[in-house]
């Protein structure tokens, strides 16, 4: 079966990965759409399946579409994915536009993908979530989790191809002892780390922070796991990390967490001290695999904590690469 899909807002850094993707995962696709702004329609690219023409949505744009993967920020997917489902195209969102919504389900193939049911909008997670749930859900699932604290190293990739630009534009002007100019983040980003993601809310978390905690609770069914997160930018390109510290309701045995983790196909344990060989945004770009390292009981609380460290591909395995593997996995149901 042949399937046709809509790529919506193809000038994000994602939409290029979505296609990588479609294309690895032996996508079965017909026909392949690109939709983008009015400024950017009509340009042509040449992409793994053939040339394709962006067009500018149209009241026909949904037509004799199957599937839709919306990359198109909040606005647009609240705007378009009503009209979408209206033609009964199915559309898979990686905005936080129905995130939150308890009528839309918010999936991770590997862990929950039988909540998807019938859906007509299924949500993509916030990259920090998914990383992190895909190293602990392992764990949870043996050893249940009581509490769990993430602090995130999160790249320029977050959201635009633009934000990467101006990391190496302005890494460029300060080796160059040139002026600087911020324009999409608050401050220089060169050499630099900014302990400030999205906007503060009223318990001076900001949303990033409290999205870990929003989408772990509705992605494990699981409102009583207390969640706390610190999310930092960083001056890299596409890959974020996390350390993560959890409590566990058993007591922790550290080289059957190692095993846990080492036998999860999505998992790659890169645990080797003695050749300092260890996950590192470096490594970790352009893999679809989650990198994991140093397993250790926590100092502090010993017996029933661990703590470990991740590193990911967030254009991939944070946000294109989730999406596709949702579609896979409704085309195969």
């Amino acid at each position: 079966m042949s399937i046709n899909i809509w790529i919506v807002w193809a000038t994000w850094a994602v939409w290029v990965e979505m296609i990588k993707c479609l294309y690895d995962l032996k996508i079965p696709i017909k026909e392949l759409r690109l939709w983008a702004s009015p400024e950017s329609a009509w340009n042509i690219f040449n992409t793994l399946f053939w040339d394709i023409t962006l067009k500018k949505v149209d009241e026909d744009f949904f037509e004799w579409l199957d599937y839709a993967l919306f990359s198109a920020g909040w606005d647009n997917s609240k705007a378009f994915a009503p009209i979408a489902n209206k033609k009964w195209v199915i559309v898979i969102d990686n905005s936080s536009a129905f995130r939150y919504d308890d009528n839309i389900p918010l999936v991770i193939p590997e862990i929950n993908a039988d909540s998807i049911w019938d859906a007509k909008i299924i949500a993509n997670p916030n990259c920090t979530t998914a990383i992190a749930l895909m190293a602990v859900n392992p764990i949870y699932k043996k050893y249940w989790i009581k509490k769990m604290i993430v602090s995130t190293y999160q790249a320029t990739s977050w959201a635009w191809a633009k934000w990467m630009e101006e990391l190496i534009e302005n890494t460029k002007k300060y080796l160059a002892w040139e002026k600087r100019e911020n324009k999409v983040f608050a401050y220089d980003i060169a050499f630099n780390l900014i302990p400030h993601i999205d906007t503060f809310q009223e318990n001076w978390y900001t949303k990033e922070e409290m999205k870990v905690t929003w989408e772990t609770h509705k992605i494990l069914w699981n409102k009583d796991l207390l969640v706390s997160c610190t999310a930092v930018r960083i001056p890299t390109l596409r890959a974020h990390s996390e350390s993560i510290v959890i409590e566990t309701e058993k007591k922790v045995d550290i080289e059957d967490i190692k095993k846990l983790l080492s036998d999860s196909p999505w998992v790659d344990l890169v645990d080797d001290t003695t050749n300092k060989i260890y996950p590192m945004p470096l490594t970790a770009a352009n893999k679809y695999n989650i990198e994991v390292w140093r397993i250790r009981k926590n100092l502090v609380f010993w017996d029933y904590w661990v703590e470990f460290f991740v590193s990911w591909d967030q254009l991939l395995r944070g946000a294109a690469l989730n999406a596709v593997e949702i579609l896979k996995y409704m085309i195969s149901k």
